[in-house]
């Protein structure tokens, strides 16, 4: 996910808001093989601002398509109404009714346990098959880990079995450390626009991500990850939506009445 100021994107939640915590050695899309570009291009994804990153590529400021994504060519699923509605993937959670553990790996601070507890209220709140919680011990399904980059958070989409994105990458110092309310909801915001692609959510406004981003309208066509709209989403602008891919420094996002259609419609 982004972050956004007047004249400047920063990642957020559609997979991730980024910047790095242990240096990684990024490549630049420059240094990244054509053939990887057309196979990323064919899934829906722009091709500008590609990152090589442990987990795979990194896209869209906050979304890892993994080797197994990359190498996956399903039939293109592909529904388009307006510009800018809820949007999932071909795969999504399965086995339902399930609970999905959420936990910090324990570098990550303390005062972000106060933004996992309101982000899985957000989402119990809504009386989904999908519910969350902390582990009674060890590690969750989904893992939120420390990263460093140019984005806040990044995260990927579900697996073919049906299994949650299992880690969100948390750039801690771009997203920063607070206990005042303000702070706690931006923060949740931004942990529940990942954990909605690893449970099978793009953007919002993947078709035009000029809309929260600023910056050139990208039309990124057909895809064979998926690009399947969700049923009674709005054809018009969401200009509140949960998954939009950029987000207004300490802004907060909570499901909206479209979100909660498109999370209801879903599980």
């Amino acid at each position: 996910m982004r972050h956004m100021t007047k004249t400047l994107a920063v990642l957020f939640l559609t997979g991730v808001v980024a910047l790095t915590a242990c240096k990684k050695d990024v490549k630049t899309a420059e240094q990244i093989s054509q053939v990887v570009k057309d196979q990323i291009s064919a899934m829906g994804f722009t091709t500008s601002n590609i990152q090589k990153v442990d987990e795979g590529y990194l896209v869209e400021g906050d979304i890892i398509i993994t080797p197994e994504l990359l190498s996956n060519t399903p039939a293109t699923q592909f529904l388009r109404i307006g510009s800018e509605e809820q949007y999932r993937t071909t795969n999504l959670v399965t086995s339902l009714p399930r609970t999905i553990t959420v936990s910090l790996d324990r570098r990550i601070p303390s005062a972000y346990g106060a933004v996992l507890d309101e982000m899985i209220s957000r989402y119990n709140a809504l009386n989904l098959q999908i519910q969350f919680s902390r582990p009674v011990s060890g590690s969750g399904d989904i893992v939120f880990v420390p990263a460093h980059g140019n984005y806040l958070a990044s995260s990927g989409f579900p697996d073919a079995q049906g299994n949650p994105y299992p880690k969100v990458n948390v750039n801690t110092n771009a997203i920063g450390t607070g206990s005042s309310s303000t702070w706690i909801n931006y923060a949740a915001t931004i942990f529940a626009h990942e954990v909605g692609h690893c449970i099978g959510f793009r953007h919002t406004d993947y078709m035009n991500r000029a809309y929260s981003c600023g910056g050139s309208p990208v039309n990124e066509g057909a895809s064979t990850i998926g690009a399947i709209q969700v049923p009674g989403t709005p054809a018009g602008p969401d200009p509140n939506s949960w998954m939009l891919a950029c987000i207004s420094s300490g802004q907060d996002r909570p499901f909206n009445s479209n979100d909660r259609t498109a999370l209801t419609y879903l599980y």
